[in-house]
């Protein structure tokens, strides 16, 4: 027995070197577009020192949270993220009916969580709706009622 487990760590790591080196391989065999997609990451909106607006990576796009503090009430901040969040998915080459995952921070849900809704229920795609989130929490800001970070497919 002791033999045998002496013997078959080396084995088991020497197959799992050879299974990642084949699978590496296979990958760099492919049409170098597929590769390049499957592989890219490309950042957008890069000027902020804290953060991309837009990271793709493997056909998925990532925004950055959403927030707008031009006006003081739940419905029209809600109106401005969510044109905010258009605009972003369209730099991305993707739009809301690819939507994946939506987080949504409230700084008051009790208060602004049934006209957040109203807003969001008239906006999202009602044939592609993503899974959600929505949570009560501070915000960074004082008059910031809303923020929204979404994922969603290229394709």
């Amino acid at each position: 027995n002791s033999l045998l487990h002496r013997t078959s760590r080396p084995i088991a790591m020497l197959a799992n070197k050879l299974l990642t080196r084949i699978a590496r391989t296979q990958i760099t065999h492919l049409h170098p577009l597929i590769r390049s997609r499957t592989m890219a990451t490309t950042r957008i909106g890069t000027e902020d020192p804290r953060m991309s607006k837009i990271v793709i990576h493997n056909g998925i796009v990532y925004i950055s949270g959403q927030t707008d503090g031009t006006t003081t009430d739940i419905k029209n901040q809600t109106a401005n993220v969510l044109k905010k969040v258009d605009d972003l998915l369209a730099q991305a080459n993707t739009d809301k009916s690819k939507l994946l995952t939506s987080s949504i921070w409230l700084k008051d849900i009790s208060r602004d969580f049934k006209d957040m809704n109203d807003v969001w229920n008239g906006w999202v795609d009602p044939n592609n709706k993503p899974v959600r989130a929505t949570v009560e929490a501070n915000m960074a800001r004082e008059q910031l009622l809303i923020e929204v970070q979404v994922t969603a497919a290229t394709e």
